[in-house]
């Protein structure tokens, strides 16, 4: 493996790529052909293989950054009740947090030698998740969760600062709805390509009326943006 690894560095066609890992992660990866993948946004596929994307590594970080997040939370707040904890999970793994996250390690730099247009802060926290997903699969789990805790929690967030923190505009209007016996809902008014990519427009609809509407390559992120803007216009934050 050590082998592999000087030979990424100083001799493979991908050596530029390593040393940038190098400096993002903190290591020389062997198997670089994973973490090649996972700057490999969708919309820059342009050959007949469906699978030369980082979805399914996306995909797979995904889910370990949320199993990751959640042991550690149990762990970190033994007084927690389960409300506090999802909601503390929802604040780390959430887009906004891993866009952030991405961007302070360094992940924007790498992205952007292959895209093939403009970099939206959703492809940030995606190529985060897959990179997470390719450590994994070269690592093992273990290895994946310290290096999760290690250096990018501990890191990156201010976890106390997220406790004072809630900026789930979603969240609140729904509790909001809740709380005061009116439907809040959300719709997708339409999706469409954008850039090559998917572009989605969601709107708030609050007793029938539709209240505001915004788009985003995330449909989580329209939602929010939406949210936002309805509580604003509603004068609720």
């Amino acid at each position: 493996m050590l082998i592999r690894k000087i030979y990424n560095y100083y001799f493979s066609k991908d050596k530029r790529l390593a040393r940038q890992l190098k400096q993002v992660l903190g290591y020389v990866p062997s198997r670089m052909h994973l973490y090649k993948l996972a700057f490999y946004h969708k919309s820059m596929n342009n050959n007949n293989n469906k699978n030369q994307h980082n979805e399914r590594l996306e995909y797979l970080g995904d889910s370990l950054l949320s199993s990751i997040v959640a042991e550690y939370l149990f762990k970190k707040y033994p007084q927690g009740d389960e409300g506090f904890l999802t909601k503390m999970r929802s604040k780390i793994v959430k887009r906004k947090t891993l866009n952030k996250i991405a961007k302070f390690m360094g992940i924007d730099v790498i992205l952007s030698e292959y895209s093939q247009g403009r970099i939206s802060n959703s492809m940030l926290g995606n190529a985060l998740e897959a990179v997470v997903g390719a450590i994994y699969l070269e690592r093992g789990y273990n290895k994946t969760k310290n290096y999760v805790i290690k250096k990018i929690l501990l890191r990156y967030l201010d976890v106390h600062e997220l406790e004072e923190t809630d900026d789930n505009f979603k969240s609140q209007l729904l509790e909001w709805g809740q709380k005061n016996n009116i439907l809040v809902d959300f719709k997708l008014v339409s999706k469409y390509k954008y850039e090559k990519r998917d572009r989605f427009k969601v709107g708030v609809v609050i007793d029938g009326e539709e209240i505001s509407v915004a788009d985003d390559f995330n449909k989580k992120a329209a939602e929010q943006s939406a949210a936002q803007r309805a509580m604003t216009k509603m004068k609720l934050n």
